[in-house]
C-alpha cells in the first residue's frame, strides 16, 4: 500500500483540530471561537521550528557576549591588573560561565516561548535580546567587570525592571502605551524592522558577510575571506572573494526560489543545507577553520550531546541602590525594551496579520506583555540580560505559523537545545543570514500602507523606517518617530488653535486620524481601560453604566465581535466628521431625522 505523506499530514492536522489541543490554540476546523484562519498543526511545528533554527545563534553569541562582562568571577585586581586576563582561575572561572550562560540561555528561552504560546496563543519567541545583552556586557557591567555596577547589581536592576513592567502590563500602561503609538508610526516599524532584518542578515555577526564596517565610510561591500579581515573585522582585501559569502547568496537563492513555489519549510531547507555544508572541515566554506578558535568550536561541536548544571549565576542578586549609575541602568533598560518589545509585538502581530486595524491593538496583547514581564524576571535570576521579543519570529510567521503552537515548539526546541546545544550552537550565521534577508522583504511590503500626502505623517515615519537600522535599536527609531511627530503635528495644531483655524496646511485633510477610538471619546478614548471602567462606575453606578465604548482594546479577546456589539457608537461614528487638526467633530444631520437621538 503506498503511503501518501499528504494525505497522513492532512489526517492529523484535522484529528488535532478536532481536539482539546486544537480548540485550546484555535485551529482552523476546531469549532472554537476566532479561529485562526488557515493554521494547521503540522504548518505550526515547521513555524515554530524555523524560528528556533533562525535564532539560535542567541544561544552561543549571548553566551560569548556575557562571559565578556566577566559575571560574578574577580580576582585580585591590584596584582593581576584591571581585567583580570593574567589570572589563570579568572580565565577557568570564564570557561564554567560561558556554559552556565549557555544552559542559562536555553532554559529562560524555553520558558518563555512556551508561555507565550499557552498562555497568549502567539506565534512570537522570546529570548535575551542582543541590544540589551551587548549594553548590560560592555556600558553597565563593563569589560570583566570595568564599568560602574557590578554583575550582581546589574541583575538586580534587571529585575526590578521585570517588576515594574509586570505592574504596568496588569494596569493596562503597557498596552495603553502602545495604542496612543500612531497607526502611521507602527506600520513603519514593522517596515524598519524588515530592513533592520535585512541589514543583520547581510553582515558577517548574524549574516552572510556581504556587508562589513570602513574606517572611512561606516559600512562597505564586504564578502572576503576570514584570514583579509583586520582586528575590527574590515576586509582588507579580497572582497566579494570569500567562500562563507557565495553560500550564503547561494542559500538566500535557495530559498528564494522554493518560496517562489510555494514548497513547504522553504526556510527550514535552506538553513539545513547551508549548515550541512558548512560543518566538513578542510573546506573553503567551513564553519570551523583550522585555528585556535576553530579548533575549540569543533572540538565543542563534537560533543554532540552534553549538559552543563549552572554553577555561579543563579540568583546572584545584589540590590544597591545607593549609586546612581544604578538608577541610570534601569530606566535605560526600561525604554529601551518596553521600546523593543513593543515595537516587535506589534510589527510581528502585524505581519502575521492578527493586527485589529480599527482598534489598533492585537489578541492577546495583554498576556504577552504579562509574559514579557514575567520573562524579565526570569532572566535576571537566571543570571541573563532581559529578555525580549525576538525578531526572528517572521521566519516562522512567513512559514505560515498563526498560533501559540508555534512558539511552543520553539521552547520544545530550546529544551532540546539543553542537551544538544553543540550542535544547535555551531549553525553558521551565513546559514541563517538568508532567512533574515528574506523575511525582511515580506516586512516591508507595509511601507506602501504609510500616509505619504501628509508631511506630519510621513516624515516621523520615514524617521522611524532609517533609524532603526542605522540607529541599530528599534527603540530608538520609535523615539525618533514619535519626538519628531508630536514636534511637527504639535505646532500645527497650536499654531491652528490660536488662529482659529485660519492658519493651517492646505492639505490638512490628507492627515491620518491619530487613532480610530480618539474620534468618538476624545482624550478619555485614549485611558487604559481598567480606569475607564473605573470612571464609568464612578459616574454612573453598577447598573447604569453606559454601553461597551467601541475604544475598549485592551485585550480583543474580552469581545467576540467588537463592531457588531457596538453598532449604537458605530452609527455614531459613522455621521461623524473628525477634524484631523483640530480635533473637533462635526455632525451630519440625517435627512430622514436630523435631531432625534439615535
Amino acid at each position: 500500500m503506498k503511503l501518501n505523506v499528504g494525505q497522513a499530514f492532512d489526517r492529523l492536522d484535522r484529528r488535532v483540530a478536532q481536539s482539546a489541543l486544537g480548540h485550546w490554540f484555535r485551529l482552523d476546523g476546531s469549532g472554537a471561537k476566532r479561529t485562526r484562519v488557515g493554521s494547521r498543526f503540522t504548518t505550526e511545528l515547521r513555524g515554530g521550528l524555523a524560528t528556533f533554527v533562525t535564532m539560535s545563534y542567541i544561544i552561543s553569541t549571548c553566551a560569548l557576549i556575557l562571559t565578556d562582562s566577566g559575571g560574578p568571577c574577580d580576582c585580585d585586581r591590584e596584582q593581576f591588573g584591571a581585567t583580570c586576563e593574567d589570572d589563570p582561575a579568572y580565565t577557568t572561572c570564564l570557561q564554567v560561565l560561558k556554559m552556565d550562560l549557555i544552559t542559562a540561555t536555553c532554559t529562560v528561552s524555553c520558558i518563555t516561548c512556551v508561555l507565550m504560546g499557552l498562555l497568549a496563543n502567539l506565534p512570537i519567541a522570546l529570548a535575551p535580546g542582543m541590544g540589551l545583552i551587548a549594553y548590560f556586557a560592555y556600558t553597565v557591567v563593563g569589560f570583566h567587570g570595568t564599568g560602574k555596577v557590578s554583575y550582581q547589581n546589574a541583575l538586580a536592576a534587571v529585575c526590578i525592571e521585570g517588576v515594574i513592567f509586570f505592574g504596568l502590563s496588569v494596569l493596562g500602561i503597557r498596552q495603553w502605551f502602545a495604542r496612543i503609538i500612531p497607526a502611521s508610526l507602527k506600520t513603519a516599524t514593522g517596515t524598519g524592522i524588515g530592513i533592520y532584518l535585512a541589514f543583520i542578515g547581510l553582515q558577517s555577526s548574524a549574516g552572510i558577510g556581504l556587508i562589513t564596517s570602513s574606517s572611512s565610510t561606516l559600512v562597505e561591500l564586504g564578502g572576503c575571506p576570514p584570514e583579509y579581515r583586520d582586528e575590527n573585522n574590515v576586509c582588507t582585501s579580497h572582497h566579494m572573494q570569500g567562500g562563507p559569502m557565495w553560500l550564503g547568496v547561494m542559500g538566500l537563492v535557495v530559498i528564494a526560489i522554493l518560496s517562489a513555489y510555494k514548497v513547504k519549510g522553504s526556510v527550514l531547507i535552506g538553513i539545513v543545507l547551508v549548515s550541512v555544508i558548512s560543518w566538513p572541515r578542510g573546506t573553503s566554506v567551513t564553519y570551523f577553520p583550522y585555528t585556535q578558535a576553530g579548533d575549540e568550536a569543533f572540538d565543542y561541536f563534537k560533543k554532540v550531546v552534553t549538559f552543563h548544571p549552572i554553577q555561579k549565576i543563579l540568583g546572584k542578586f545584589e540590590f544597591d541602590a545607593s549609586g546612581g549609575q544604578f538608577w541610570i541602568a534601569l530606566i535605560t533598560f526600561l525604554y529601551v525594551d518596553i521600546l523593543d518589545c513593543t515595537g516587535t509585538l506589534f510589527s510581528m502581530a502585524k505581519f502575521g496579520g492578527y493586527m485589529d486595524e480599527r482598534t489598533q491593538d492585537f489578541e492577546g496583547s495583554s498576556v504577552a506583555f504579562l509574559v514579557d514581564s514575567v520573562g524579565v524576571i526570569l532572566s535576571s535570576v537566571f543570571g541573563l540580560a532581559p529578555v525580549s521579543a525576538f525578531i526572528e519570529s517572521g521566519a516562522g510567521i512567513s512559514e505560515g505559523a498563526k498560533t501559540g503552537i508555534a512558539s511552543v515548539m520553539t521552547g520544545f526546541c530550546f529544551f532540546i537545545a539543553l542537551f544538544f546545544a553543540p550542535i544547535f550552537a555551531s549553525f553558521p550565521p551565513w546559514a541563517t543570514g538568508p532567512a533574515l534577508i528574506l523575511v525582511g522583504s515580506m516586512m516591508a511590503q507595509s511601507v506602501v500602507n504609510i500616509n505619504w500626502k501628509y508631511i506630519g505623517d510621513a516624515l516621523p515615519a520615514f524617521l522611524v523606517i532609517v533609524m532603526i537600522p542605522f540607529g541599530y535599536s528599534i527603540g530608538y527609531g520609535i523615539i525618533a518617530g514619535i519626538g519628531s511627530y508630536i514636534a511637527i503635528n504639535g505646532f500645527i495644531w497650536i499654531v491652528a488653535k490660536i488662529s482659529r483655524d485660519r492658519i493651517v496646511p492646505p492639505n490638512r485633510r490628507d492627515k491620518e486620524m491619530w487613532t480610530s477610538y480618539m474620534s468618538e471619546e476624545g482624550a478619555f478614548g485614549i485611558l487604559p481601560g481598567w480606569l475607564r471602567r473605573t470612571i464609568d462606575y464612578c459616574r454612573f453606578g453598577r447598573n447604569q453604566s453606559p454601553e461597551i465604548d467601541q475604544g475598549e482594546v485592551q485585550d480583543i479577546e474580552a469581545h467576540e465581535h467588537p463592531i457588531s456589539i457596538h453598532t449604537k457608537t458605530e452609527l455614531h461614528r459613522r455621521m461623524s466628521q473628525l477634524d484631523p487638526v483640530t480635533g473637533t467633530t462635526t455632525r451630519i444631520q440625517s435627512p430622514a431625522n436630523s435631531t432625534k437621538e439615535l
